[in-house]
């Protein structure tokens, strides 16, 4: 009986380390999405496709396109930071790890397609 309950226990502990290491990284997820839909989305679109009338006035690239999806999330957060060409930069209005997992949700959302 008292291997049962210990190994109850330490399946719990494991499987409570496991939920716990999990949040913040699903946390930063849904924080980066929440950013592009509020900063990105209005030009970039919810998908990426830069098929809105200001991505398409503007000519902002598809985040599938094969430019994009060879950068690396360190280059597409330094353009996040810096802006680029109509792009304006964000390293005054997003801290450096809000702008790195947007870069991440960036680069990850080019390839949902």
């Amino acid at each position: 009986m008292r291997k049962r309950i210990a190994k109850f226990g330490v399946t719990l502990a494991l499987a409570l380390t496991f939920v716990l290491l999990s949040v913040p990284a699903l946390r930063a997820q849904g924080t980066a999405e929440a950013t592009f839909k509020a900063k990105c989305a209005g030009c970039h679109g919810a998908d990426g496709s830069g098929s809105t009338p200001a991505g398409k006035a503007m000519n902002v690239r598809d985040f599938q396109s094969a430019d994009v999806q060879k950068e690396t999330v360190d280059e597409l957060a330094a353009i996040i930071s810096n802006g680029k060409n109509k792009m304006p930069k964000y390293a005054d209005k997003l801290k450096d790890a809000e702008i790195k997992d947007l870069a991440a949700y960036v680069h990850d959302l080019g390839k949902k397609k």
